[in-house]
C-alpha cells in the first residue's frame, strides 16, 4: 500500500482528518499509518524523507517498545469500547453532527454488536485502558430470494433511524457480492478510532495489520468499508483501498427532501474495498 505525496505532507505537518466519518477517527497522523507501509516492503523510502531545505527522519517504534499491545476485542470489552467511542468518535462523525444526534443508546448498541464476530481489534495499555479499536464484522453472501431485514425497522430513535435508513438504502442500491461472484465472506470495516492522547504510536496501522492478518488466516480475500466522511475515504485510499460505489448526499431523498447536508467537504457516502489476494471480479 502506497502513501502518496508523503514528503509534502511531512513538510506541511498535516493530519489526515478533521471531522471524520463512520470509519476513521479524526486525529490520525502520518506516524499512525506508518506500519501499513511495511506491507509494501518499502519502509526505507517511506520513512526517510529529505528535501533541499530540510531532512526529516521518522522512527517507528518497535513492537517491544510500544506502551500498548494489540488484542482481539472480546464481548466483555463492550462497555469500555463504548466509553472510548463516546469520547473520541461519535461526536465527530459528520452525519451524527448534522443531525445533532447527542446521546444515543441505539448507536452505542449498534456499534458494538459486531464484536461477537471475533474479528475486531483493540490497542490496550499496560494498565488495561483501551486506546484504539478497529471494529469489524463478517459479511456473508445473502441467500437468494431471502427477505432482507432492514436495520432501520427495529430502531426507535428517530434521528439514528435516519442514519440506518441511509445504510439500508446503500445496501439495496449496491451489493458488494455482485462485484465478487466467487466470494462468500467479506470483511466489513465498521469503525476505526484512536485516543488522540496516544497519536503518533502507529496504533491505527497496527490495528489494520491485525485485521488483514485475520483475513489471510481465514482466507477472506476482500475488505469493505463504508465512509460517510471525505477525510475517512481519503485515509482508506492511502491504505490501498479503492472506490466501488458513491452516493451524493444531495441525491439521497426521502419524500422528495434531502435528508443529509453535512456540507463541505462531506458531500458523499463512499464504499471502498481492498483485495488482499487475486480474486475473481465481475464487470458491473
Amino acid at each position: 500500500m502506497e502513501i502518496e505525496n508523503l514528503p509534502q505532507m511531512l513538510k506541511n505537518n498535516r493530519t489526515f482528518a478533521d471531522n471524520d466519518a463512520i470509519m476513521i477517527e479524526k486525529r490520525y497522523t502520518l506516524s499512525d499509518l506508518y506500519p501499513i507501509a511495511r506491507l509494501t516492503q518499502k519502509m526505507d523510502s517511506v520513512l526517510n524523507v529529505s528535501s533541499s531545505d530540510t531532512t526529516t527522519t521518522t522512527q517507528v517504534p518497535k513492537s517491544d517498545d510500544l506502551p500498548y499491545t494489540v488484542e482481539c476485542v472480546k464481548p466483555e470489552d463492550s462497555e469500555k469500547v463504548v466509553e472510548m467511542l463516546k469520547a473520541f468518535f461519535f461526536k465527530d462523525e459528520p452525519l451524527n453532527t448534522y443531525l445533532n444526534l447527542g446521546e444515543c443508546k441505539e448507536l452505542e448498541e449498534y456499534s458494538v454488536k459486531c464484536i461477537k464476530d471475533g474479528c475486531s481489534y483493540k490497542a490496550v495499555t499496560k494498565s488495561g485502558e483501551i486506546i484504539g479499536v478497529f471494529l469489524n464484522a463478517l459479511m456473508h453472501r445473502p441467500v437468494p430470494n431471502a427477505e432482507h431485514e432492514k436495520s432501520a425497522d427495529s430502531c426507535d430513535h428517530p434521528k439514528f433511524r435516519k442514519v440506518l435508513q441511509l445504510m439500508d438504502f446503500i445496501e439495496e442500491d449496491f451489493n458488494v457480492f455482485d462485484l465478487y461472484p466467487g466470494t462468500d465472506v467479506i470483511m466489513d470495516g465498521k469503525i476505526l478510532s484512536v485516543n488522540s492522547n496516544y497519536r503518533g504510536l502507529g496504533i491505527a496501522g497496527r490495528l489494520t495489520e491485525s485485521t488483514l492478518d485475520y483475513m489471510r488466516e481465514h482466507k477472506i480475500p476482500v475488505m469493505h468499508v463504508l465512509c460517510s466522511s471525505h477525510y475517512s475515504a481519503r485515509v482508506m485510499e492511502k491504505l490501498g483501498f479503492h472506490e466501488v460505489y458513491r452516493l451524493n448526499y444531495a441525491d439521497y431523498k426521502v419524500d422528495n427532501e434531502v435528508v443529509f447536508a453535512p456540507g463541505e467537504p462531506h458531500l458523499t457516502a463512499r464504499i471502498l474495498v481492498k483485495e488482499i489476494v487475486d480474486v475473481k471480479k465481475s464487470q458491473l
